[in-house]
C-alpha cells in the first residue's frame, strides 16, 4: 500500500470526500499521526485510505475550514423551505408608507 502526502491546497474532491465522510464532525489531537519528513521537521496529518493508498493530509487551521465549507457547500435546502420562511414575514405595503409620512 503506497503512503501519500497531501497538503490541504492540493486536496482533490475525492480525498476531500474521504476526509468529511471519516471525520464527519471534524477531527481533534487523538486523529493526528505525527511523523517527520525527509527535511527531518515534524509534520501533523490526518489519515484517510482507500483501498490501495493511504493519505496523510497535513493538518492546519485552513484544512479544517475547507471541511467545514465543503460540508456546506454540499447541503441543498429543500424548496419549500426558503418559502416557509418567508409566509410568516410581514411586509409593509410602500403605499401605506406614503400615507402615514402624509398624515
Amino acid at each position: 500500500m503506497k503512503r501519500v502526502i497531501v497538503d490541504y491546497a492540493k486536496l482533490t474532491n475525492e480525498i476531500l470526500t474521504l476526509l468529511v465522510e471519516k471525520f464527519p464532525e471534524g477531527y481533534d489531537d487523538s486523529n493526528i499521526v505525527r511523523f517527520k519528513n525527509a527535511k527531518n521537521e515534524t509534520i501533523e496529518a490526518v489519515e484517510v485510505r482507500t483501498e490501495d493508498t493511504i493519505y496523510l493530509v497535513k493538518v492546519s487551521t485552513k484544512l479544517a475550514d475547507r471541511i467545514e465549507n465543503f460540508e456546506d457547500d454540499d447541503m441543498v435546502d429543500e424548496p419549500g423551505d426558503d418559502l416557509d420562511a418567508l409566509k410568516d414575514l410581514e411586509i409593509a405595503d410602500e403605499n401605506e408608507d406614503q400615507e402615514e409620512e402624509e398624515d
